[in-house]
Formats: C-alpha cells, sequence, structure tokens
C-alpha cells in the first residue's frame, strides 16, 4: 500500500499501460472502478507531498496486483479529523484486504502531526463496509447525509 502518485493518477483510467509501468505493478482489470474516476483528477492535481492524504493503492502481494484503494477525502480539516474511504474490487473481496489497508492508513493518518481522527461513512445496507470499519474499532455515531457515520480517534475513546 502506498499513495497514488500524481502523474499516474494523471494517467488514468485511458493510459493503464503509462500508469502501471509508473506503479510498477500490475492493474487489475476492474480498477480503478467508476467511483474512483471524479477522484483521479484531485489526486492528479496534488502538490508534492500532497497525495499522501488522497488516494493509496492496495497491492496485492502474491501478484503485484493493484486491487483496490484506500485514502482521504483530503487533507486534515481544522478539527483534525480525515475522511476515510476504500474500495476492492469484486473478484478479490472477502480476503481482508480493505480491514488491512483501513487499519494500516488509519494508523498512519493518526501518528501525522494535526490528525486526533478518522472519520468514515457507509450504507446502511453494505455489511462488508460496516464489519470492515467495525473490525478495526471505529464506532458508529449517528447518520451523515443518508448514511451511517463512524469515528475512530480521540472522541472516540481510541487512540
Amino acid at each position: 500500500m502506498y499513495p497514488l502518485p500524481a502523474v499516474a493518477a494523471a494517467a488514468l483510467p485511458h493510459e493503464r499501460e503509462t500508469a502501471a509501468r509508473l506503479l510498477a505493478a500490475t492493474l487489475a482489470p476492474a480498477w480503478p472502478q467508476i467511483d474512483l474516476l471524479d477522484v483521479l483528477p484531485v489526486q492528479a492535481a496534488a502538490a508534492p507531498g500532497g497525495e499522501r492524504f488522497g488516494l493509496w493503492v492496495m497491492l496485492e502481494r502474491e501478484t503485484g496486483t493493484i486491487v483496490g484503494d484506500v485514502g482521504f477525502m483530503g487533507p486534515p480539516q481544522g478539527d483534525g479529523s480525515l475522511e476515510l474511504g476504500y474500495s476492492v474490487i469484486p473478484d478479490r473481496r472477502r480476503r481482508g484486504y480493505a480491514t488491512e489497508a483501513a487499519q494500516a492508513i488509519v494508523g498512519w493518518a493518526l501518528r501525522q502531526p494535526g490528525v486526533t481522527t478518522a472519520l468514515a461513512r457507509c450504507d446502511r445496507d453494505n455489511e462488508a463496509s460496516v464489519r470492515t470499519l467495525e473490525r478495526i474499532g471505529f464506532e458508529r455515531t449517528g447518520k451523515a447525509e443518508g448514511q451511517l457515520a463512524w469515528r475512530f480517534g480521540s472522541h472516540s475513546g481510541h487512540q
């Protein structure tokens, strides 16, 4: 797992061979998924060093294939919070990739200066995301924009 370089994000989704070369990885045919396409231009425009508060790629160790993504919806807010998001391609789901990646990136984020809390949202009927967030210690805090809202960090009792 590592931040998606801006230059690789700029190559996606149409210049897959270029992106694969830049990432030194194989791109799974289903990656990037459609929900990531709107985010790629934002990652492509990231300033040096800013990529780390955007998208990170999930690399399947055994095959060297990118099978998903995890990351944040931008740099920390004034209150020290970051919003987490993640996605795994359909044929690699239920293998623990989302849990491992989300746990690792939240741990990394909470060690960064000024970051105190990770937030997340998911649809009520997305049982896999609910289980992932519960597994890594997020606490449900209510609803936000029609989705379940979650928190991990200084305000949820986790450090």
